[in-house]
């Protein structure tokens, strides 16, 4: 065991920068930080200071769960060859000397020490009442946009998270119980919320406050929103022929068995996920005739699995340095994310030398060694919690034809929801569909701007949620600090007044008066949508910390992208494919229709060209 230096406390050995150098270096950013702020420093020496700031991170921010007892862990079947080269439907042997590491039904991990996790006991759950927080500082008066980007960066969202994590079906019995004020109109009294689901590897004599919670996907960057996490899906949605993916001969998917016979019928879909799972079953089907032309001796399974490593790292490429540089637009963040995929040397050095350097800071991390910081790998509960960006999603959208920007109808964030969703696409194609996604801006993740229609959440049971008191409570639920302890355990200053919090008085005011006055006690969520936002960011500071140091780790500790993101794997043309492509040609090459919307557009998430406009803007 070390003792790290900054905290006192023991932490496992081989952990990351432990030089006096890389220490020194880490201290002094944070000072750096501390007094100016990284966004308002000239990108060198702002660029600098991020990379130290990610390094403290790595250091100690990364913390294991799988230290607590286990009862009865998710069996796992036998090594077999293949595994070195093909990743497993349920996300074993990724880490083939830790097989079960980040697979279905692991743990989430902390970016905070188990110990400094504080589970709120159950008198105070509720208060301030999760309901109340929502009604007064989340609810939307009409959309405050986020002009930067277009409205697919909300889709693309919840489009990653249905791979990276769940909490799983929540059960039905002993719900949270809200009691309402005399002036909600809310229906039922008291309002319910379903628990969290219980973790079945927990042992029955573990205290309550363990800290521990199962991911019942993935952890890893695989892309199972496509290829499903079970037998069952996977076999469903393979034609068995060509390595190829089902399609309709309409372009649609065939809908697979889901709850109650539908994933229609799940919470939480609705059209924006059909859009991109049928474009990337599309990019499927054209990496494998690629595969088989350039390799006809291959049978069904090679073409399969291949074609599910390219299009698996295509993904995290598009959302490395495409999606995240649009939605954090400031220009040091633009350059590290690109940074994170091609290194400073730039996209052009890689794609003539390749990597010039082992540092992932000069050259990426794709290609690169393998490292999970002596932490093993997992996503984590702070991940999950700081990723709740329902402001993003418009509730208003208007459907219009890519070929002449002809209006085919308005329709609300309902409308576009669950089973009643898929009529939409009696009137409105695919292509039309992204066209107005593109043409249309998101909303910024800032307080008074969550959809009204997810605070007032018709589930496809009937029942009715208001999302915002459910993202609420379950950050309390699930053990993640407040605001404030947030920022202190993140190795950031807290504020000590709701008018340093925010700069509008009547907004400090209102927080005040929800949180009896009591800055300590300001939930996660309002805090992060309240604090000023660097410039070009979509949203909060805070949150970008953890991204620093998880957004990396995904493709540091995935050997798909590191040891093994080599020709002998992917093949030399799959390395190209990923190289040579970008959102826009992947939209382009299924959906031609959009060229004239995205003529000269540099990245598929900003703003397209209205189809009305002169070709010459």
């Amino acid at each position: 065991m070390l003792l790290d230096n900054d905290s006192g406390q023991p932490t496992p050995a081989g952990r990351y920068h432990n030089s006096f150098f890389w220490r020194t270096a880490g201290r002094l950013a944070h000072k750096v930080d501390d007094r100016f702020g990284w966004d308002r420093l000239w990108r060198p020496a702002s660029l600098v200071t991020l990379v130290f700031l990610r390094d403290v991170l790595r250091r100690n921010n990364l913390h294991d769960t799988g230290s607590v007892a286990a009862l009865d862990p998710p069996p796992i079947g036998a090594d077999e060859p293949g595994h070195r080269t093909t990743r497993t439907i349920d996300g074993t042997y990724n880490d083939l000397e830790n097989p079960r590491s980040g697979m279905a039904g692991a743990r989430f991990g902390r970016n905070i020490p188990l110990e400094a996790i504080a589970v709120t006991p159950r008198e105070q759950m509720l208060t301030p009442s999760p309901r109340e927080v929502s009604r007064a500082l989340m609810t939307r008066n009409g959309i405050i946009e986020a002009t930067s980007v277009n409205a697919l960066v909300a889709p693309w969202l919840q489009f990653m998270i249905r791979d990276w994590f769940s909490h799983g079906t929540s059960p039905t019995d002993n719900p949270w119980e809200i009691e309402l004020t005399p002036e909600d109109d809310w229906a039922d009294r008291p309002m319910t919320i379903p628990r969290t689901m219980d973790d079945p590897t927990r042992p029955p004599d573990a205290p309550a406050s363990t800290p521990t919670n199962i991911n019942t996907s993935t952890h890893w960057w695989d892309a199972s929103q496509i290829y499903g996490t079970s037998e069952p899906y996977q076999k469903f949605v393979r034609t068995n022929e060509h390595g190829k993916l089902r399609v309709e001969p309409d372009g649609t998917l065939p809908m697979p068995p889901g709850e109650d016979g539908s994933p229609t019928k799940e919470p939480g879909f609705w059209i924006g996920l059909v859009v991109l799972q049928t474009l990337f079953t599309r990019e499927h089907n054209a990496v494998c005739d690629m595969l088989r032309k350039a390799n006809p001796g291959w049978d069904d399974e090679q073409l399969f699995q291949h074609g599910r490593l390219i299009v698996a790292a295509l993904i995290a490429k598009i959302h490395t340095v495409e999606w995240t540089p649009a939605v954090i637009s400031h220009p040091s963040t633009v350059t590290a994310m690109r940074a994170n995929w091609f290194g400073l040397a730039g996209e052009r050095v890689r794609r003539r030398f390749g990597r010039v350097s082992s540092s992932e800071v000069i050259s990426g991390i794709p290609g690169g060694k393998t490292e999970d910081y002596g932490v093993p790998y997992s996503l984590t509960e702070e991940f999950t919690a700081v990723y709740r960006m329902h402001p993003l999603t418009p509730d208003d959208w208007s459907m219009r034809r890519a070929a002449d920007d002809s209006g085919l109808g308005e329709y609300t964030l309902r409308d576009l929801s669950g089973p009643e969703g898929l009529d939409v696409f009696d009137s409105v194609s695919l292509g039309d569909m992204l066209y107005s996604f593109g043409t249309m801006h998101p909303g910024l993740v800032t307080l008074h701007n969550f959809p009204k229609w997810l605070q007032e959440f018709r589930r496809p049971d009937g029942g009715l949620m208001d999302l915002a008191a459910v993202d609420i409570l379950r950050h309390r639920e699930l053990g993640v600090p407040r605001y404030c302890e947030f920022r202190r355990q993140l190795h950031m200053k807290a504020p000590k007044t709701f008018d340093e919090l925010t700069d509008d008085p009547a907004t400090a005011l209102s927080m005040s008066q929800i949180y009896g006055g009591d800055i300590e006690q300001v939930d996660l969520m309002v805090g992060l949508f309240a604090e000023r936002r660097p410039a070009g960011f979509a949203f909060s500071d805070t949150a970008f910390r953890i991204f620093i140091v998880m957004a990396s780790r995904r493709l540091n500790s995935d050997r798909f992208f590191t040891d093994d993101y080599t020709p002998e794997v992917y093949t030399q043309q799959g390395l190209d494919w990923i190289a040579d492509n970008t959102m826009v040609d992947v939209l382009l090459r299924h959906y031609p229709e959009l060229s004239t919307a995205m003529r000269d557009v540099p990245n598929a998430f900003v703003p397209w060209h209205r189809a009305s406009e002169p070709s010459e803007k």
